[in-house]
């Protein structure tokens, strides 16, 4: 994959590479709207997201930093983007193109203050992996292997102007009307501006760590603060291969549980004992190893859980909840669904619209044991999905609705069963983490 030897870091320079894109994606529609004249409706829409898909993550790629983030977050929403975006958009995750060999020391030495061959025995410049925000290289010091992540120039500076470009898109694609919409914008960009600080990033991953050392198949690397600062982050390299080459392959149902089980029981323990969360889980922060186990990496992303959010968020995975209707609507309420100005009509509404929702997306926790390779659940979910995004009564309301948490949250949610639903992990134990009320 060839090197980058320049990222844009002006306001000026992003936007400008966003609007070339955008003309690009115009003239993609003008051969959508020709190619309809002598192929299907499927084969011309197949053509052009493909297309669409292509341009914008090759734009992304170059720009890096929060822009490639959001991509890197939409590749997991499987039951809202076509495929052709998923596909490409999930390169994101650990497989964007590097920056150079000499881009690479001169960054390490704006940031740490001396080339990386002083500070360690080994210091290959090539990268490993390349994922949004930074990319890993391998060191060798006393001994050990260790990775190490370097940010790349201009992220966290371009963060707020990044977000202002991609926010009409994102506006769109969501049905999140502008007004009132700043509280959602200010949960994303708190947290990739959380994201680009490493020293915050040492200190939540040696506290989750050591919070979940305890649990079965689930390690993590140990992390040095001496080799590290706020742009540069060492820590152990871990063997293993990441946990969507592992499903490419893997035939072994009882491993595929095995690490199924280990994944939800290092989520489930953060949510309910610990109350804050490693709220970002794609394959490239996972790795397994020889052994069966699951690396756990990349605790850039957590997200605290306030009481106030956590107990109606769960109470309405419990059945009687579900089944009184008062109780049902008192949650809601709670959780800022349905808010004091609604109309009748919007009450009626949003308050079946979520009961529905609600009735697949918390099945799981329904039972005590789950098969999670049932593609059934996942069907339901993607049904809805569809059905709603193309919901003309939902478009005419005003769709701001829910706490500024459920960004992450949901998000973390989606990301957990869409990788239970790849590992193919039966019979996962449910609710022994749970605090019922």
């Amino acid at each position: 994959m060839k090197s980058i030897d320049k990222i844009p870091t002006s306001k000026l320079q992003r936007a400008s590479k966003l609007v070339a894109t955008g003309a690009k994606v115009g003239v993609n529609y003008l051969k959508y709207y020709g190619d309809k004249l002598t192929k299907t409706e499927a084969e011309a829409k197949a053509n052009l997201n493909q297309s669409n898909a292509d341009d914008i993550y090759g734009s992304l790629k170059q720009l890096k930093g929060s822009a490639l983030k959001v991509a890197q977050m939409l590749s997991m929403e499987k039951n809202i983007l076509p495929r052709a975006y998923v596909e490409k958009f999930s390169l994101a995750q650990f497989s964007v193109p590097p920056l150079s060999s000499p881009l690479v020391i001169k960054t390490f030495k704006k940031y740490f203050g001396e080339s990386p061959s002083v500070i360690f025995d080994e210091f290959d410049s090539r990268s490993v992996s390349a994922a949004s925000i930074g990319q890993v290289h391998k060191a060798r010091k006393n001994g050990k292997s260790l990775a190490v992540k370097i940010q790349y120039p201009g992220v966290a500076e371009s963060i707020k102007s990044d977000l202002a470009i991609v926010k009409p898109i994102a506006l769109r694609m969501f049905n999140i009307k502008g007004k009132d919409s700043d509280k959602y914008f200010k949960e994303v960009e708190d947290k990739l501006t959380e994201e680009t600080n490493y020293q915050l990033e040492i200190k939540q991953s040696k506290e989750i760590a050591n919070a979940c050392k305890h649990l079965p198949n689930v390690i993590f690397p140990d992390y040095y603060e001496e080799y590290s600062s706020s742009k540069i982050l060492t820590m152990d390299f871990m063997d293993g291969e990441h946990l969507s080459e592992f499903v490419a392959h893997n035939t072994d149902t009882a491993k595929a549980s095995q690490l199924g089980q280990a994944l939800w029981d290092f989520y489930m323990h953060q949510i309910h004992n610990l109350k804050k969360v490693h709220a970002d889980p794609h394959p490239g922060n996972f790795l397994v190893n020889n052994h069966g186990q699951l690396v756990v990496l990349d605790f850039g992303c957590i997200k605290t859980i306030p009481d106030s959010f956590y107990t109606p968020y769960f109470e309405l995975a419990h059945k009687d909840v579900l089944q009184n209707s008062a109780l049902f609507s008192e949650k809601l309420k709670e959780l800022e669904i349905l808010t004091p100005t609604d109309t009748e009509e919007e009450i009626l509404f949003f308050t079946s619209m979520f009961h529905e929702l609600l009735s697949v997306f918390t099945l799981p926790f329904q039972y005590d044991i789950f098969d999670f390779s049932d593609p059934i659940f996942f069907d339901k979910i993607g049904q809805l999905a569809e059905r709603y995004s193309q919901n003309t009564e939902l478009r005419k309301f005003n769709s701001n609705r829910g706490s500024k948490h459920f960004i992450y949250m949901n998000r973390t949610f989606f990301g957990l069963y869409n990788l239970m639903f790849d590992l193919k992990a039966k019979d996962i134990r449910i609710n022994q983490f749970q605090q019922h009320s």
